[in-house]
């Protein structure tokens, strides 16, 4: 009878630091898919195909939105069933066609089928490589795996935001901009097909564990849906700004590359300080950053209908990019640590589909808000959600503190 070797079922990123590290590079190549889109779509919309609704402008965040959360969903519940690589691989055969499709579309129909297919991708592919990560890091390290995933991922964005928007000032919003996405997606694809390996056997053998050695034990009162409310608010607001902040630069007087070097700088700080916040997680406890993060973006949107000048502009793009790095990689630790090895890939699923549907809902709102009463008060509406959200996370803080003063008085239950 053949026993598996027990070191390669031990679980920590310098034992499996090879395919923690391709991981790494996946996911780089997973954001520029989004990056390569991300300041063009919006005034596609209004110089190509001539959109003046914001709501007819934001629907393709909303089908993306839509897509991407309904891909997390399923990618949470296969995942266990066939395996993380076969999801990412079948990711990357729906992004093929997308930005053939961004370079000649000449219907804004084609543009919303297009992300579609690009919100399959980015569920199928950014969850399986999530819960990859998660399985291969110890029980000490999923903040920072986290943290590592989603700054190789954002940083992605921005450095491919900056690029295609310097191609689109030089030579046109279409086609070469698009150029980037059929190299990106090529990479990605043969990665995930020919070098990467399943880690479905590393949740097997880390559930044979003891409890404490994957984390937190679930509290009395979850903190799950507390989180999953803010992870849907940030989303929320991402979707606003994905749409709105190209408009508010271009009727600055911006140029493309100008806007697309300003835009570039919110991703970019929000991928380059989860390599920090991650760790800063396995530290702190998660909800002061997730409080701090979620009242950041709160206030950072508050100002930004009142600002002319650039410099004003960059030191925004920043407090954003800083705001969504407090929050982004602890999200995903803390609802890992209050989960069983065994329920992981099911619990970030249903996590993401709630966070991603943000997205669709930012979209309709500010869109909707945007035409009847102005860009204005749609920006200040989702500013005012997002305080809401962090008064719920500060609200939820309060309740663990005083279940735990009274569990003082009381012998401690029976682990789960």
């Amino acid at each position: 009878m053949n026993h598996p070797n027990p070191i390669a079922l031990r679980t920590g990123i310098r034992q499996h630091r090879a395919q923690f590290l391709l991981l790494v590079l996946i996911t780089a190549f997973i954001g520029s898919m989004v990056g390569m889109e991300r300041p063009l779509i919006p005034q596609l919309a209004q110089s190509v195909f001539g959109l003046t609704s914001k709501t007819a402008m934001f629907s393709f965040i909303v089908a993306f939105g839509i897509s991407k959360a309904l891909s997390n969903l399923v990618t949470g519940r296969l995942s266990d069933r066939w395996g993380r690589k076969r999801l990412l691989v079948a990711g990357w055969l729906f992004a093929l066609p997308v930005p053939w499709i961004l370079m000649y579309a000449d219907h804004w129909n084609w543009i919303i089928a297009g992300n579609i297919l690009l919100g399959i991708k980015q569920g199928a592919c950014w969850s399986s490589t999530q819960v990859m990560k998660l399985d291969l890091a110890s029980g000490r390290e999923r903040g920072l795996a986290m943290g590592v995933n989603e700054f190789a991922g954002y940083f992605a964005v921005g450095m491919v935001t900056l690029l295609v928007s310097w191609i689109a000032g030089t030579y046109g919003l279409r086609p070469y901009p698009f150029y980037a996405g059929v190299l990106f997606s090529l990479l990605g694809l043969l990665l995930s097909l020919f070098f990467t390996k399943d880690t479905r056997h590393l949740r097997v053998a880390e559930a044979a564990q003891p409890a404490d050695s994957f984390g937190e034990r679930p509290a009395a009162r979850s903190p799950v849906p507390v989180i999953t409310q803010a992870g849907t608010v940030n989303n929320m607001n991402d979707g606003m700004l994905w749409g709105l902040y190209p408009l508010v630069l271009a009727a600055k007087g911006f140029t493309i590359a100008e806007a697309g070097a300003i835009i570039a700088l919110y991703p970019a700080c929000w991928g380059i300080g989860q390599l920090f916040t991650g760790r800063l997680g396995d530290l702190l406890p998660k909800k002061h950053l997730l409080f701090a993060g979620m009242t950041l973006q709160a206030a950072t949107l508050a100002a930004l209908p009142f600002v002319e000048e650039r410099a004003v502009f960059v030191g925004l793009s920043v407090a954003l990019g800083i705001g969504k790095a407090l929050v982004y990689p602890n999200f995903l630790a803390a609802i890992d640590e209050s989960t069983a090895p065994t329920r992981r890939a099911r619990a970030i699923g249903t996590f993401r589909f709630c966070r991603d549907m943000g997205y669709a809902l930012g979209a309709i709102l500010t869109g909707t808000v945007a035409d009847a009463f102005g860009t204005e008060p749609a920006i200040l509406l989702v500013a005012g959600v997002t305080l809401a959200s962090a008064v719920l996370i500060a609200l939820l803080n309060s309740k663990v503190k005083t279940q735990k003063s009274k569990s003082l008085h009381v012998e401690p239950s029976s682990h789960l």
